[in-house]
């Protein structure tokens, strides 16, 4: 709840010897960004990610920076009613691709994070990187070859359409959502070995 927009975007010190502004890299100039409990900190804060999710960069004293490439957030979030959480505005919840719940762990797996704890070889775990920046960019570039066909671009509409008569939900998918459906139709299309998208 203390974050503020400086501490994640870029921002300038002046330094004293030289006389100049020095622009010091904040968490968002990365590939991969973790907000843990987004929803605790400031609206200033969480508004602050919004140009740097769309545009891929953040402005400070007129100038801008780009983020590194790729780049991509995940966010955690508590229960809405929790002590110091505030609800996320619309503009920023649908520039998030999907919204998955985790829910609680089965008794087996609670069992199994609880040895984890406990040995003494967690703190030599180490995960093993599985594909690098540059792959996973060439990977972001064959997605987007995948063929969508008409048919399919007017199934997704007749979707969002959907959402947007149907009583039990409280919001309709927007033009962004039926943009973040597409691609992850072609990218599931593509990690299936196919160059077409298709309806299931």
């Amino acid at each position: 709840s203390h974050t503020l927009p400086y501490d994640i975007i870029v921002f300038s010190v002046y330094e004293k010897e030289s006389g100049k502004l020095q622009y010091k890299s904040g968490a968002i100039m990365t590939n991969l960004l973790l907000a843990d409990e987004i929803n605790r900190t400031s609206s200033k804060t969480q508004s602050a990610l919004l140009e740097a999710m769309e545009e891929h960069q953040v402005t400070v004293d007129g100038k801008t920076h780009r983020t590194g490439e790729p780049f991509i957030v995940i966010a955690t979030e508590n229960p809405v009613g929790s002590a110091g959480t505030q609800l996320l505005p619309e503009s920023q919840l649908d520039r998030f691709m999907i919204c998955v719940s985790m829910g609680y762990p089965t008794a087996e797996e609670e069992i199994e994070i609880l040895k984890r704890e406990q040995s003494i070889e967690k703190t030599r775990e180490r995960i093993d990187p599985v594909v690098n920046a540059e792959e996973l960019i060439q990977m972001q570039r064959a997605v987007k070859e995948v063929f969508v066909h008409d048919r399919i671009f007017g199934y997704i509409v007749e979707l969002a359409k959907a959402t947007m008569e149907n009583e039990w939900t409280e919001l309709g998918l927007s033009p962004r959502g039926t943009v973040a459906l597409t691609a992850m139709a072609k990218a599931c299309a593509w990690l299936n070995g196919r160059d077409y998208a298709r309806q299931a």
